[in-house]
């Protein structure tokens, strides 16, 4: 029996040549992102300098950052609940290094802040400020320092940072 043959190899003489039809295109490679109801409300309260959160009646749990749905529950939330903007430190870490691999001789200071009013173990990641990074504990109660008003665009990024609360 006779093997098929798999093919004929292409050459850079085939392409000069025009003997394979080519063609080319610059993709129109845009998107857009819908931070949809639940994140889409709770980023309008940060640029208002509030920090939002969802309830469900269920379980009796207080959400943030906020969902859509009670993932224990399996169901929807039920209200809008705005929180103080005060929160304790669940674990934080400090990095000497950034994100591209510079070293950096005073850290960054990363950390889990259970903003108080909400379900324990619910919390945001945001960076810690104004504070000797050796003074910082778990447990260590801090609050949200804001951007001004009018810098505000919509982001976690409104508040500058938390701080300890003396």
């Amino acid at each position: 029996m006779k093997e098929p043959k798999l093919g004929t190899a292409l050459s850079s003489e085939d392409f000069k040549k025009k003997r394979v039809f080519t063609t080319s295109y610059k993709p129109k490679a845009e998107y857009a992102w819908d931070t949809g109801f639940a994140i889409g409300h709770y980023l309008e309260g940060l640029k208002e300098g509030k920090l939002l959160a969802r309830s469900c009646k269920k379980c009796g749990r207080i959400l943030i950052p906020p969902r859509a749905f009670c993932e224990l529950c399996f169901r929807p939330t039920d209200d809008w609940i705005e929180l103080e903007h005060t929160g304790t430190i669940n674990t934080f870490s400090l990095c000497y290094i950034t994100w591209d691999m510079r070293k950096l001789t005073d850290p960054v200071i990363p950390s889990v802040i259970e903003i108080d009013g909400a379900t324990e173990g619910c919390g945001i990641m945001h960076m810690i400020g104004g504070v000797d990074p050796k003074a910082i504990q778990v447990g260590m109660k801090v609050e949200a320092v804001w951007k001004p008003a009018d810098e505000r665009e919509g982001s976690i990024t409104d508040i500058k940072h938390w701080r300890p609360i003396l």
